[in-house]
C-alpha cells in the first residue's frame, strides 16, 4: 500500500451509521483510525488507504460486526477468516465461488448473492432487502468488494469486470470508479456485476500461509484494490482516456516521463494487479461501450474510433466481453441520463 493510495469518503461515511447517535463513539473510531470528520464532507473526499485500513479494524472491534451494521444480523468478527479457511480447501474458483457466496449468506441476511452462468458471462447478481437507499449503495459495493477481493485473491490475480449495475442511483458527487469495468449503470433493477465465465476454470491457489498474509492485509486489499482512484493504474488510464489511441504513449515514454526505469513502472503497475496492455484493454472497451450509446454511429464507425482495424476481429473480441453481438447490446442498454 502506497502513500498516495485513498478510498473514496463516501463509503467511510455511510459506515459510520450505527453510531451517528453517539457522536462520543464515533469520534472515538475516527480518531484511532486518524480521520479528521470534516474531511469526510468536502466534495469528492477521498480518504488515504492507511486511514481506511485502520477504520475498517476499529469499526469491526467497535461493533463487533465486520459489516459495519449494514444488515440486521451481521458477520460477526472471525466470520471472515472462517469463510477464507473453507474457500481454499476449494479445486477452482467455479467451485469457490458459489461457496463464498453461501457462506455470506450464512450471516448476512439483508443481502442475498447468486452466481449465474451466461452467454459465456459469470454474473454475481444480489438481491437485497435494504429499504434506506442512502446504506443500500455502500452497503452493496462493500459486498461486492469483499466478494471480489477474494475471488481475485483465490486465484493470484485480477479478473476484470465486463460490467456493473447497481440498483441504486449514481453517487452524488462522485465519478465512476473505472475499476468496476468499462459499463456501470445505475438504477438498475438488481445490482449486479459481470466478468468472462472461463476465469471460474482458474484453479485456488492459495493455502494456510498465504491466507494469514492475507487476513493481515485485508482491509486495504478488498477496498482499496477496487476503489483506489488515486492508484498509478487509475491516472494512467485516466490520462489514455484523455487521447485518440493512435497516440497512445509507450510504456518506455511514459517511464522517462516520469523519471523511472521502465522495469520500476511494470514493478508498480504489478502491485496493483494490473499490465500496461491490460490498461489499454480497460480503455478501448469502455470507450466502445460510451460510443455504442450515441445511435447515430454505426458499428463500423464505432469499431474504427475505438482503434479496432478489423471489423471482425471487434465482434470477436466484444462477443467475449458480453456473449452477445454489438447490436444486440446496443438495443438493451438503457438511454443515458437527461442533464
Amino acid at each position: 500500500m502506497r502513500e498516495q493510495d485513498s478510498v473514496a469518503a463516501y463509503l467511510v461515511q455511510a459506515a459510520l451509521h450505527r453510531l451517528r447517535d453517539n457522536p462520543a463513539r464515533l469520534q472515538q473510531v475516527l480518531a484511532a483510525a486518524g480521520i479528521d470528520a470534516a474531511a469526510l464532507t468536502a466534495p469528492h473526499a477521498q480518504v488515504p488507504a492507511a486511514a481506511v485500513s485502520r477504520f475498517w479494524l476499529a469499526m469491526s472491534a467497535e461493533l463487533g460486526d465486520e459489516f459495519f451494521g449494514f444488515d440486521s444480523h451481521g458477520l460477526p468478527n472471525g466470520s471472515f477468516a472462517l469463510i477464507c479457511r473453507g474457500l481454499i480447501q476449494e479445486t477452482s474458483l467455479g467451485k469457490a465461488l458459489p461457496r463464498c457466496l453461501q457462506y455470506l449468506g450464512l450471516f448476512i441476511h439483508d443481502i442475498r448473492a447468486t452466481l449465474e452462468v451466461r452467454n459465456g458471462q459469470a454474473v454475481v447478481r444480489l438481491s437485497s432487502e435494504l429499504a434506506d437507499p442512502t446504506l443500500k449503495g455502500p452497503a452493496e459495493e462493500i459486498f461486492l468488494s469483499i466478494v471480489l477481493g477474494v475471488m481475485c485473491w483465490l486465484v493470484g490475480r485480477r479478473i476484470p469486470l465486463n460490467r456493473s449495475r447497481f440498483s441504486t442511483p449514481a453517487p452524488a458527487g462522485q465519478t465512476t470508479p473505472w475499476h468496476w469495468g468499462p459499463l456501470v449503470e445505475y438504477d438498475g433493477a438488481q445490482s449486479e456485476v459481470a466478468f468472462e465465465a472461463s476465469y471460474l476454470r482458474l484453479p485456488v491457489i492459495q493455502d494456510g500461509a498465504s491466507l494469514r498474509a492475507f487476513l493481515r492485509s485485508c482491509p486495504q486489499w478488498l477496498v482499496v484494490r477496487f476503489r483506489n482512484d488515486s492508484g498509478l493504474a487509475s491516472q494512467l488510464f485516466r490520462a489514455l482516456r484523455s487521447q485518440p489511441s493512435d497516440q497512445w504513449p509507450t510504456l518506455a515514454a511514459i517511464a522517462r516521463a516520469r523519471g523511472l526505469g521502465e522495469q520500476v513502472l511494470r514493478r508498480q503497475l504489478a502491485k496493483e494487479g494490473f499490465t500496461y496492455q491490460e490498461i489499454k484493454h480497460e480503455v478501448r472497451r469502455a470507450l466502445v461501450f460510451n460510443l455504442l450509446r450515441d445511435r447515430q454511429l454505426s458499428i463500423s464507425e464505432i469499431a474504427v474510433r475505438a482503434g479496432f482495424q478489423e471489423p471482425s476481429a471487434f465482434h470477436r473480441l466484444f462477443r467475449r466481453w458480453t456473449g452477445q453481438s454489438p447490436g444486440q447490446f446496443r438495443s438493451q442498454l438503457h438511454p443515458p441520463p437527461r442533464s
